[in-house]
């Protein structure tokens, strides 16, 4: 019996990544240091999870040195609250998750987040889009402060069960992101994919199933909770 629906955040309840990548141009050029993330290397990037990897990566494939694990904590924090300035102006909610989120709570599903950015991004989601998340109606939102592992560990999804009180076989995760997915499954959910602009490449062949947006999964129809109960027998 399903019981509750785990969302990722970045990608899944909105096309927020491109957001994120221009507050990374936007802090490291006034930094000074030269760099710049197209959306075709941020694609790429998106690869590695969690910001600060992100960056450190980015230092390893362009053998860039000089830059300290304080630097690139600064770098962070400083491109968060950029984000956090530009979300306002710049997102709206995928199409599909303001129709789930309230069939779910008007049949009593618990609803939770499990993800890899940090919990105030998620409430500045939340209020650039007006509540229309009702982040205050979920029973768990877990993050990147809270669990430091990164996505494909399941970590994140494991301490939202938790949370919930709940076996794996009574939720299901929605998610756009091979990561994401290899994350729910390791944490032995079952696994829902919608595929987002930037993640439209990756591989989600071990979800559940996969579907356009939940708006649509394919044949015109919504991802309701009788569809996703289905996926969860």
């Amino acid at each position: 019996m399903l019981k509750a629906v785990i969302f990722d955040v970045d990608g899944t309840l909105a096309e927020t990544e491109e957001v994120h990548r221009e507050a990374f141009n936007t802090v490291f050029e006034q930094a000074g240091l030269g760099w710049y993330w197209s959306p075709e290397q941020y694609r790429d990037l998106l690869k590695v999870t969690g910001g600060k990897e992100r960056i450190r990566h980015y230092l390893e494939i362009e053998s860039i040195s000089g830059i300290s694990d304080e630097d690139i904590a600064s770098l962070h924090r400083l491109k968060t609250s950029r984000y956090a300035e530009l979300l306002p102006h710049s997102v709206s909610l995928r199409l599909g998750v303001e129709r789930l989120i309230n069939e779910c709570l008007s049949r009593s599903i618990l609803l939770a987040i499990a993800t890899t950015t940090t919990e105030a991004n998620v409430d500045a989601l939340d209020a650039a889009v007006g509540g229309a998340l009702k982040l205050g109606q979920f029973q768990a939102v877990v993050g990147g402060a809270a669990v430091p592992e990164k996505k494909p560990d399941p970590r994140v999804y494991q301490v939202a069960l938790a949370k919930l009180g709940i076996d794996p076989s009574e939720a299901i995760a929605i998610e756009d992101a091979a990561a994401g997915v290899t994350a729910a499954r390791g944490a032995g959910l079952r696994c829902l994919a919608s595929p987002s602009f930037y993640t439209i490449e990756h591989d989600l062949s071990q979800a559940t199933a996969i579907v356009e947006s939940l708006a649509d999964r394919g044949d015109g129809k919504p991802v309701t909770v009788d569809y996703l109960e289905i996926l969860s027998d």
